[in-house]
């Protein structure tokens, strides 16, 4: 593993001697993997694009972020910047390096649009940004080459699966009562965080949006049941409204719980809240709105 991790440091430091020319690009690249980028992007497909091509891609980027933030936690790997002071750390990182969370998240999304959508210019996209996302991470210092592996082969091979089982759970889990999604829905959540330490900020967040987007996808379905087509307008304000809100909620509820104990448990409440409001209360709104009409798309 040494060996490796040498090996790693030297494509790392080769990366930054074209720093500070290239700290821009990379910066903005690494920004379209940040939690914040996926938390307007969601939004987008499951509220204007598409309803249930959204609604799986919810699902399938926050059991990959907690799938990734355990896989850190049993690898305890290190950074580079923590392995040899030559690299120079250009982004806050605090958790373990394997495997990379940025590339693991860009092969799920942007696998999962391409695959779903079957657009040329979508599966161009998507390779530019499969690759181009994790070369960033090495640039800035924050991983090394062994880090991108590990987050492309966890990646891919969620996401395989994913496609391929995500239709019989779905009709099977469609098919059970209220209470049962409901409790699935909380309950995996919950059994997350048992094995999260004190502290781990990523996993947290991880887990609340999971809760929150979960049980409010199921409640959709059961009061809601809006449909994302309509004119270009539409969309639009209902992307305007959804978003300003959402970003109230977040911003407010960190506000509102700011120094409150145990931080832990307000973090889930804080996320859970941002995404009931993703999965359940923007679609609500937009149906009594009339920015959205009722049906199955």
């Amino acid at each position: 593993m040494e060996s490796l991790l040498n090996w790693g440091i030297e494509v790392v430091l080769w990366f930054q001697k074209f720093s500070p020319t290239l700290d821009l690009p990379f910066r903005i690249l690494t920004s379209l993997g940040d939690k914040e980028f996926f938390l307007l992007l969601m939004p987008l497909v499951y509220w204007c694009i598409n309803r249930r091509a959204g609604a799986r891609l919810f699902i399938l980027l926050l059991f990959s972020a907690c799938l990734n933030e355990v896989t850190k936690l049993l690898a305890d790997q290190p950074r580079p910047f923590n392995y040899d002071p030559r690299v120079i750390k250009m982004v806050h990182e605090d958790s373990g390096g394997f495997p990379s969370g940025h590339t693991q998240s860009a092969v799920v999304v942007w696998g999962y649009l391409a695959c779903r959508f079957k657009k040329k210019a979508l599966w161009l996209l998507a390779g530019f940004l499969i690759l181009v996302i994790p070369l960033s991470r090495i640039y800035l210092g924050v991983h090394f080459p062994t880090d991108l592996m590990g987050g492309y082969a966890i990646g891919a091979l969620l996401l395989l699966l994913f496609l391929r089982l995500d239709s019989p759970i779905e009709s099977w889990f469609s098919k059970k009562g209220i209470f049962y999604q409901l409790g699935g829905s909380v309950g995996m959540p919950v059994l997350l965080i048992l094995f999260i330490p004190p502290g781990n900020d990523d996993m947290l967040t991880a887990v609340g949006a999971l809760m929150g987007a979960a049980t409010g996808l199921v409640l959709e379905r059961r009061w809601v049941g809006f449909c994302s087509d309509g004119p270009w307008w539409k969309r639009f304000m209902r992307y305007f409204v959804g978003v300003v809100v959402l970003v109230g909620v977040w911003l407010g509820l960190r506000t509102a719980f700011y120094q409150l104990a145990p931080a832990d448990l307000y973090r889930v409440i804080r996320y859970a809240l941002v995404g009931l409001w993703g999965g359940l209360g923007a679609p609500w709104l937009f149906v009594k709105l009339k920015l959205a009409e009722k049906g199955t798309k």
